[in-house]
């Protein structure tokens, strides 16, 4: 009779293995996306990290949307219209949707743009729709902040994520800072907490994001937290 042969692994790949297979949160976290203007290899890449690291959650860390044409800062006269770029935003953002179609969102300075512009303008906000109604959502959660496992995920306005683990002894994700991606921890005697920048999935190519021609350049990426006990990011292939 012929014998059976058996793979074996052990160390470090049996220890990534078992973390795949526990029932515990494996979430991935997606970047900045900034529709319609997110890089057009940015929503496969994202797929990938899901399936490779067998998640079973998705957070979207904010700004969904750009909002070019209604910003408060200045818009190219050349880019699209308000009313087209929107119109195209919905339709790229029903991709997202149509891979995760359950996702907790953490609200971006980005998405907010449209109620600041109400507000400054003095119309209650009762006349504003819900993000799910104008971008064709129904099952996204909409939030400031959320928490699983110990881990804090918002946006990122106010600080990063490290400021925010440092000062709250809560590890944190954010996103908002499209040119840092990373993990640091924090270790005491007793405790042991992390702060990650997820990075984003802007298309540093379009006009959007032309007002950072001169900066860093931006970190394409995501994040993915197993069970709030391990941070690991994911860059893209340049």
């Amino acid at each position: 009779m012929k014998k059976q042969i058996r793979p074996r692994i052990s160390g470090d790949l049996i220890a990534a293995y078992c973390n795949l297979i526990k029932d515990e949160r494996r979430i991935l976290i997606i970047g900045d996306l900034h529709e319609p203007f997110t890089h057009p290899d940015y929503l496969d890449f994202c797929v990938n990290q899901y399936q490779n690291f067998n998640c079973n959650q998705v957070i979207f860390i904010g700004d969904i949307i750009d909002s070019h044409g209604w910003n408060f800062h200045e818009s190219d006269p050349d880019g699209m219209s308000p009313g087209d770029e929107l119109s195209l935003a919905i339709k790229r953002v029903a991709k997202w949707y149509q891979e995760f179609p359950n996702a907790d969102v953490c609200i971006g300075n980005h998405d907010r743009m449209a109620s600041r512009k109400v507000f400054s303008a003095g119309v209650p906000q009762k006349w504003l729709r819900s993000y799910n109604e104008v971008l064709k959502t129904p099952n996204w959660n909409w939030v400031e902040s959320i928490e699983y496992d110990n881990v804090l995920y918002e946006h990122g306005e106010g600080s990063k994520a490290f400021m925010k683990a440092r000062n709250n002894m809560l590890s944190a994700v954010c996103g908002h800072h499209h040119t840092d991606s990373g993990v640091m921890w924090y270790v005491g005697k007793k405790f042991r907490v992390f702060g990650m920048q997820t990075g984003c999935g802007i298309d540093i190519k379009s006009y959007a994001a032309a007002y950072a021609k001169n900066f860093k350049r931006q970190a394409l990426g995501c994040g993915i937290v197993l069970g709030g006990h391990t941070a690991i990011n994911r860059l893209m292939s340049l």
